[in-house]
């Protein structure tokens, strides 16, 4: 009978001690100093991540698996270790093997580019392309059938996008909350119409727009959805980028620390990499259709949802969700508190906007909070996706 089999029998009473113990490091709790006599607390702790040790190829992969039921350098003091890592080192150790023989360490596998989501990812673009040129070159019902069948045709290519390939969550993580997908649709058509919706708000109105706007109260804004759309491809390209450098960086590492030291920098290359590309698309976005581009306003929401897609690939979906409501509320408030300061003694509630708008104009509100938003994601991803639990090995395929 194997060393793990033994712990399948009752325990005596020091056991008792020592399994709760291994509950509380479950429940990310500290656990209680082992108390002398008692049974082994690592032996226990084996005993609890059962599947974890035996399916382990090296010590990191058990430390990366700790680290993600909260185990920390603290947790380990308690065993008489002075990090996660060297407690990982014992347990690997003392897995039961045949012959006693621990088997060849293999590289952590390595996602590969497929043509499959490599098309999927340039079709929201295409689609959208050609959805912006079906509405300028058509009016009256037959634009508005273009636009709602382009709409159509681009949301079911990105979904399609974002659940294969490297956007697409990982075997173990959850699905975010539906409400981060309604404000990202929100964001999107605030981005195409909020800047219109804005001057009009603040100018007292429709009647406030500028002369030469008649294609209705409020502008459409082509260049942010058609650049965002486009980007779709380089993020999946950035993100499969990310999840490659940072499994070779968990293949040649000797600890958590070390780790976190080598994909911090890799994490702010990606961002870098993806910012530049999505800088390029903006401008010549703005080219090709003739408008006046903000690359503020596009930059900085191409970011946020950059960030909040990493987050959930990787199984982060809380701090995503949160963000993405936040800064979609407060873009609902911006021209809500406009309107409100119509009212007879509420002129103060529009004055912060008003402010803003007259110094930055419309676009200086979603640039402001997108960026504030993008800015909290990426303190969150550089605490997050900087551990070796975010990218432990799954089953599927990128």
């Amino acid at each position: 009978m194997s060393g793990l089999d033994e712990l399948d029998r009752p325990e005596s009473a020091g056991g008792v001690g020592a399994r709760t113990d291994a509950d509380a490091i479950a429940d990310g709790r500290e656990p209680a100093a082992p108390r002398r006599g008692a049974a082994d607390p690592v032996k226990v702790l084996m005993h609890r991540h059962r599947e974890l040790c035996e399916r382990a190829v090296d010590p990191l992969e058990i430390a990366a698996g700790l680290e993600a039921h909260g185990v920390t350098d603290r947790t380990a003091a308690r065993f008489r270790h002075r990090d996660v890592f060297s407690l990982a080192e014992e347990m690997y150790a003392r897995v039961p093997r045949d012959g006693d023989a621990p088997p060849p360490i293999t590289p952590t596998a390595i996602p590969r580019p497929r043509l499959d989501w490599a098309l999927i990812t340039l079709l929201p673009g295409a689609l959208c392309a050609a959805t912006v040129t079906g509405v300028r070159l058509t009016q009256g019902r037959t634009c508005l059938l273009v636009a709602a069948a382009g709409i159509l045709a681009v949301t079911l290519a990105l979904g399609a996008a974002l659940r294969r390939g490297p956007l697409s969550p990982s075997g173990g993580a959850r699905p975010g909350p539906h409400r981060a997908g309604a404000w990202s649709c929100w964001l999107l058509g605030y981005a195409a119409l909020g800047d219109g919706l804005l001057r009009a708000a603040v100018g007292g109105g429709p009647d406030g727009l500028p002369d030469g706007t008649a294609d209705g109260p409020w502008p459409l804004a082509a260049v942010p959805l058609l650049t965002l759309a486009l980007a779709c491809a380089p993020a999946a390209w950035s993100a499969h980028f990310l999840a490659v450098r940072a499994r070779r960086r968990l293949d040649s590492s000797r600890g958590l620390q070390e780790f976190a030291a080598s994909v911090q920098p890799l994490l702010l290359g990606t961002l870098t990499l993806f910012m530049c590309a999505l800088a390029a698309l903006d401008a010549l976005c703005a080219t090709v259709l003739g408008e006046p581009a903000d690359h503020g306003q596009t930059l900085t929401l191409g970011a946020l949802f950059f960030l909040a897609r990493l987050l959930t690939v990787h199984g982060f979906t809380h701090a995503p969700a949160v963000v993405l409501g936040t800064v979609g509320a407060a873009e609902v408030l911006a021209p809500a508190s406009v309107f409100a300061g119509r009212l007879p003694g509420c002129g103060f509630l529009a004055m912060p906007v008003e402010r803003l708008v007259a110094a930055w104009g419309p676009a200086g509100v979603p640039s402001l909070v997108c960026g504030a938003g993008a800015v909290t994601l990426l303190i969150h991803a550089t605490r997050t996706l900087t551990r070796a639990s975010a990218h432990a090995r799954t089953d599927q395929p990128c």
